[in-house]
């Protein structure tokens, strides 16, 4: 399916780079633009460790639209298979530009509806030009990344999509930000003309240092949240794999009910943080196969306040912290640390609940074995509005039915299973 909507996005390029008419093309600014667009792809921004880079690109292909139209954008956007960068693949770099070119061409067509009008603009242009412009400002990067997000859906690349939601909505703001300068070059041709585009590579390259200084910091959040992780399941092999689970669990929820990206984002590293807390809990409790005495099991409710003295001064956290506070509350109030009861519980904690509920039975423990997921489904429901949120139960259950889950390679286990009201 993936590859027949790769193909289909290319030809739809074919067709809108073809579409003409190309009277009111100039090849010098296309060239000129062309040229400016390559220097931005060439000069992409790492800005996650899956490999997902920026570039300042946007403003060639709307300053195109402006002084030559929907196909002129298209046309310029092709320059991103010039690209001098070793990386993509060609696959993926003749994708980018198909994607570019049809997201240049429906900006065009936004333009020119909303009163736009092709050509070198001149001080009688302004203000009129400013909202056509914006209208294809903002068609340009909502195609763009609603082409790229869907990719990622048909592809089920859960981990990576996960992960960009908060990080492409920032992404989705630069870009308008610095799609403005297409404005900019097209003002200034009637003055500089050719030359207009070397103007522009001081702010861009300033633009590619200061994304690039964003790109550090989130690989620095992110290097931090997987160092803490490896400490977990270091110490409790049987939970190995458990946290990137239960923050893939709960971005599903979140997707679900509409949570705003950035929050998405915050919830994802709440799950991986989720048990960081049993850094103080002894190995050997962790690890018991046996039923826990009460000095033990007083120990592990302890873990959700150890885990947050230990992130609190973590500054990127923000909400995630009262997620791992409160992730062991139930509805009912029967939880613990604090006893809390339903609203009084945290929207974040209400979702981990469900997610780190529902992996703990579908994975193998030191006292019990992993539960087929339609039985732990079925436990899911059993337990709705007393241990979990009704809402986020059924938002869980059905990603999980849309979605599938994946659960960890089974492991023979020889004790009695755990009551659910201990996880």
């Amino acid at each position: 399916m993936a590859w027949l909507y790769i193909a289909a996005v290319i030809i739809a390029a074919v067709i809108v780079v073809t579409a003409g008419p190309f009277t009111m093309v100039d090849w010098s600014q296309i060239g000129a633009l062309g040229l400016l667009l390559v220097a931005c792809e060439t000069s992409a921004t790492l800005v996650s460790p899956r490999g997902l880079t920026w570039s300042a690109n946007t403003m060639a292909s709307l300053a195109a639209v402006v002084l030559c139209g929907p196909v002129g954008g298209a046309l310029v956007s092709c320059f991103t298979l010039l690209s001098l960068r070793r990386s993509p693949s060609f696959a993926q770099r003749l994708f980018n530009t198909a994607m570019y070119a049809v997201s240049a061409y429906l900006g065009g067509r936004a333009y020119l509806a909303f009163g736009g009008h092709v050509g070198t603009p001149g001080p009688s242009s302004f203000p009129g030009l400013i909202g056509p412009f914006a209208a294809a400002a903002v068609v340009h990067v909502a195609v763009n990344f609603m082409l790229v997000h869907t990719v990622f859906w048909l592809t089920r690349d859960e981990g990576t999509a996960g992960g960009r939601i908060g990080l492409d909505f920032k992404l989705w703001l630069t870009d308008l930000g610095y799609g403005a300068f297409g404005v900019l070059i097209a003002a200034l041709w009637s003055v500089l003309g050719p030359f207009t585009p070397v103007l522009v590579l001081v702010p861009v390259f300033v633009a590619r240092w200061a994304v690039a200084q964003f790109a550090a910091q989130q690989r620095a959040y992110e290097a931090t949240v997987s160092a803490l992780c490896q400490a977990v399941e270091t110490k409790d092999f049987y939970t190995r794999g458990h946290s990137e689970r239960v923050s893939r669990g709960s971005v599903m929820i979140a997707t679900e009910i509409g949570m705003r990206p950035e929050r998405i984002g915050a919830i994802r590293y709440a799950g991986m943080l989720h048990d960081v807390g049993k850094l103080g809990v002894p190995t050997s409790v962790l690890q018991k196969r046996t039923s826990l005495t009460d000095d033990e099991y007083a120990a592990i409710q302890l873990h959700p306040m150890r885990g947050l003295d230990i992130v609190r001064e973590i500054g990127f956290l923000d909400e995630a912290l009262a997620g791992i506070m409160h992730h062991h509350e139930r509805i009912d109030g029967r939880g613990y640390p604090m006893g809390l009861a339903g609203d009084e519980i945290p929207e974040f904690a209400r979702v981990l609940a469900v997610a780190d509920a529902f992996d703990a039975m579908t994975s193998d423990r030191s006292y019990r074995g992993a539960r087929p997921v339609p039985e732990a489904v079925a436990e899911l429901r059993k337990w709705t509005g007393k241990q979990f949120d009704p809402a986020f139960v059924d938002a869980f259950v059905t990603a999980i039915e849309r979605d599938g889950w994946t659960a960890p390679e089974t492991m023979s286990a020889e004790e009695p299973l755990r009551t659910i009201e201990s996880l």
